[in-house]
């Protein structure tokens, strides 16, 4: 059953993401003026948003494999445990180096949490360069 409960976590948090990422890609961005900026604010903010939801989704996913008892994280050399709080601010502070950087190597993945560590590190890498290519296409088509 706790397993069951995981992977309609793990499908939710893929579809979400999947949705706003899709959302991000596809909105009508609006013409350049003349100063022809290259990223305007309106983007900016959108990057912000699409971050934050992925690092909430792989954090959720990290916390439901630790709360049914699958070691996916440790700290010290020992799986990473606390309280709500404790385990909800390792697993967000996990999630979001491992988007935004290589990881320090303080909290490391473990068992399954390792593949999900490379798909998270993947989409961190794969997330900036989709950025430019979709901000430099936009802003040729909009030069025309």
């Amino acid at each position: 059953m706790d397993l069951l409960i995981v992977v309609c976590v793990f499908v939710s948090v893929f579809l979400i993401v999947q949705k706003s990422l899709i959302i991000f890609f596809r909105h009508p961005r609006q013409p350049y003026k003349k100063s022809r900026k290259f990223i305007s604010f309106d983007d900016l903010i959108a990057l912000f948003i699409v971050y934050s939801i992925i690092i909430l989704g792989f954090g959720t996913i990290y916390f439901s494999l630790l709360m049914v008892g699958v070691p996916v994280l440790m700290e010290d050399g020992a799986p990473v445990h606390g309280t709500y709080a404790e385990l909800t601010e390792a697993v967000s502070y996990f999630s979001a180096v491992t988007l935004l950087s290589v990881g320090y190597g303080d909290i490391t993945p473990i068992g399954i949490g390792r593949w999900i560590s490379i798909i998270e590190a993947l989409v961190g890498y794969l997330l900036p360069a989709a950025f430019v290519l979709s901000t430099v296409i936009d802003n040729e088509w909009n030069a025309d």
